[in-house]
């Protein structure tokens, strides 16, 4: 199966962050190849690749970068295929800083920005389904099923005070 996410990380240390969404894609089905391309330390090859993209088969790129976090708006600036951006938490601001540079794209750049953190993560693997599933029915049943699977797990639990 050809992949159809691109999940691009900034560096390898984002890597074990990332880790549940590639857990949601397997889970669900879906195809996809993880690279480590930088806005900064390799501008040239991340542009080569997101301009490549689409003729390669892609559908959805995710972009995951901490501190000036430009991945994903390079990414937008240079496709149409929907970009979602995950900013990754820095030890000096707490993601706030990859956060406020991957939601303040320009108009006509957009880039779907997740929250800093374990839910932005898996929240950017669900985006990107339900953007595949719109022309994919296998992925919109497999969606379907996970979140049936959630609401029963939800309504089994007992919580006493």
């Amino acid at each position: 199966m050809k992949p159809t996410v691109a999940i691009l990380m900034g560096s390898d240390s984002d890597a074990p962050m990332l880790e549940p969404c590639g857990e949601i894609f397997r889970e669900l089905g879906i195809s996809f190849v993880t690279k480590v391309l930088s806005a900064h330390r390799t501008p040239n090859e991340a542009l080569a690749f997101v301009k490549s993209a689409k003729k390669n088969g892609f559908k959805v790129i995710i972009a995951a970068a901490g501190g000036a976090a430009h991945l994903a708006g390079v990414a937008s600036a240079n496709t149409l295929l929907p970009v979602v951006g995950i900013p990754i938490e820095t030890a000096f601001f707490k993601g706030v800083d990859s956060l406020l540079s991957t939601l303040q794209m320009p108009a006509g750049t957009p880039v779907a920005t997740m929250a800093v953190g374990a839910g932005g993560v898996k929240n950017a693997a669900f985006l990107a389904a339900r953007i595949l599933a719109l022309q994919d029915a296998r992925i919109e049943k497999a969606l379907a099923q996970y979140k049936d699977d959630n609401r029963k797990k939800i309504l089994k639990k007992k919580v006493t005070l």
